[in-house]
């Protein structure tokens, strides 16, 4: 009997261009959606984007495909950020850059998932995923300052972000961000060996 040989089915993945504009596609709705709400033309964001309609459904052929993309990528953004800020500062600024990300994640989280819940997507993968590379990130930064001896030894990451996410989601003003970052110098202050 002949092995029979199946067609290989091979992913190509995007070009380069293809990606960028994806990611700018995405970065534009998202500030439109940010100052607009979640109601806003798939035209109007094509128009911001200088792009035709066409494009824009090219990449996100539904407009909960491109509220899950900004999701994900304000999730990947904020996994990325916690190796790019060690790379350039000490482990306990590092932490508290990145704390100052996650309020801004927070804020956009809070404007496009009651938009993805009321729709036709499972937000479970999404969330899980969106939750595992913040939780990667959050216990690589107190990990790392930990080691440097800049905090203590007890400072459980969980516990600054419950921190930050519950002030952010409760407070509904519209200083939220300044009083959070001023939130994150005193946890911060607060885990000081």
């Amino acid at each position: 009997m002949e092995d029979e040989k199946k067609p290989s089915k091979t992913i190509r993945k995007p070009r380069a261009d293809a990606q960028r504009n994806r990611r700018r596609l995405a970065e534009v709705a998202k500030a439109a959606f940010t100052e607009q709400g979640a109601d806003v033309s798939l035209d109007e964001i094509a128009r911001r984007a200088g792009v035709g309609i066409g494009t824009l459904y090219r990449h996100f052929p539904t407009r909960d495909a491109i509220l899950e993309a900004i999701y994900r990528q304000e999730a990947e953004q904020l996994g990325e950020a916690a190796s790019n800020l060690l790379e350039k500062t000490e482990p306990v600024e590092a932490l508290r850059a990145w704390l100052r990300l996650f309020v801004d994640y927070i804020a956009t989280k809070k404007l496009i998932l009651p938009a993805l819940k009321a729709s036709a997507c499972d937000t479970s993968e999404l969330t899980a995923y969106s939750s595992g590379q913040v939780r990667t990130a959050s216990h690589l930064l107190v990990q790392r300052a930990i080691e440097n001896g800049d905090i203590k030894q007890d400072v459980h990451a969980l516990d600054l972000l419950y921190a930050l996410y519950g002030f952010v989601s409760v407070d509904q003003q519209p200083d939220v961000v300044v009083r959070a970052h001023r939130l994150i110098d005193i946890l911060v202050a607060g885990t000081i060996k």
